[in-house]
């Protein structure tokens, strides 16, 4: 398992274009994906999990992945975050 803390910067937070960008993304990846947001682990492939999860802008956030292909999915998923979900 691997993880790395990140902060959400789209002013609108993690919408629905946002959560979409992420979800097609982290789908490519066999591994579990969460997004650990107030000690709630919110499953990274679930486009309705991610929107009812209200993460704000400027939320510190941590990624976790746990399978064959974690480091990939990590890596992806923190340049996506951090380049603020754009597709």
């Amino acid at each position: 398992m691997v993880t790395q803390k990140l902060l959400i910067t789209d002013p609108l937070g993690l919408h629905a274009r946002t959560a979409k960008v992420l979800v097609d993304a982290m789908t490519d990846y066999s591994c579990d994906v969460y997004i650990i947001h107030k000690d709630e682990r919110i499953n990274a492939k679930s486009i309705i999990n991610l929107m009812t999860s209200c993460i704000k802008c400027g939320a510190e956030i941590e990624v976790e992945c746990d399978g064959s292909d974690e480091a990939a999915a990590l890596e992806k998923a923190c340049e996506l975050i951090q380049s603020g979900l754009e597709a």
